[in-house]
């Protein structure tokens, strides 16, 4: 997955305005304008590393003064005391950007990292970790690229992205009389050309009339590993099937041995843990110029 420039530049310029668009006080009145050095961004626990790059143009938009080195890939597997990247040059600069830096790059590598726990926990099986669109306001394309770096897929980017009928699509309808084969030939009608037609559902009969009624996808909200089970034995061969709601690293295996084709975790995104990272200074490189 490749990221738009323009776009992670406007993600990154909404962060620094947040952080110092009144100015870094402490290091004005605290740290010699002067004074240049080298910091280097250190890993503090095992993990996928997400973001590097958004990291640099971080401090490169904070200070395009600043020399930035990425010594390691995103989507790379990292250890406790491995150096992420190194900062050169104006050490207010540096303060500067820290903390935005060190906010993307731990909230993206946190992503990647539990994603690839996912994805560690169904192999051997023809199933991918999907995510969801609960991602934190404004972060969307970061977040979902942190999902890639970690191994999994991702899922609609926006609501322009495919047609997903969910519970109160069908509730609204439903109300109107309309039929779940009335909803999806609906649906079909009046898709933009070329997109596929998911349905949630949430018993083996609706999955069945979801299927009957020209479903391309359908989605098992909330089901049991017995009852994903008995839909597979049902449906598989006719469309893609997907496992929603309740999926953890505790019963993701279980769910990928019912044979279903996706799992989506909306927890890749809302419930990540941050990876530890840091940014250190390093005190013999400090010098006046």
């Amino acid at each position: 997955m490749n990221l738009p420039q323009d776009q992670v530049d406007n993600i990154i310029d909404l962060a620094l305005a947040e952080d110092i668009s009144h100015g870094d006080v402490t290091s004005q009145a605290l740290i010699p304008p002067e004074l240049q050095g080298k910091a280097s961004i250190l890993v503090k626990e095992n993990g996928i590393l997400a973001g590097g790059e958004v990291a640099k143009r971080v401090f490169l938009r904070a200070d395009p003064s600043l020399k930035v080195e990425v010594l390691i890939k995103d989507g790379t597997k990292v250890k406790p005391g491995e150096i992420i990247a190194t900062v050169s040059g104006r050490v207010v600069g540096i303060l500067k950007a820290e903390r935005v830096a060190l906010n993307f790059l731990q909230r993206l590598s946190g992503i990647a990292s539990q994603t690839a726990q996912y994805v560690a926990e169904t192999r051997g099986f023809v199933v991918n970790i999907t995510d969801t669109r609960k991602t934190t306001p404004g972060l969307r394309l970061l977040e979902k690229y942190a999902v890639c770096m970690g191994g999994g897929q991702n899922h609609r980017f926006h609501l322009g992205d495919g047609i997903l009928i969910k519970d109160n699509h069908l509730a609204a309808l439903r109300a109107l009389g309309m039929s779940l084969k009335d909803i999806v030939a609906r649906a079909k009608q009046n898709a933009p050309k070329g997109l596929k037609i998911e349905v949630e559902v949430r018993t083996a009969q609706e999955a069945l009339e979801a299927v009957e009624a020209g479903a391309d996808i359908i989605m098992l909200d909330n089901m049991s590993p017995d009852e994903m089970r008995r839909v597979v034995s049902l449906v598989a061969s006719r469309v893609k099937i997907e496992a929603s709601g309740g999926i953890t690293l505790a019963n993701v295996r279980a769910v990928a041995e019912t044979g279903i084709n996706l799992i989506s975790v909306g927890a890749l995104t809302h419930s990540s843990k941050a990876l530890d990272i840091s940014l250190e200074l390093e005190p013999q490189t400090l010098k006046i110029f």
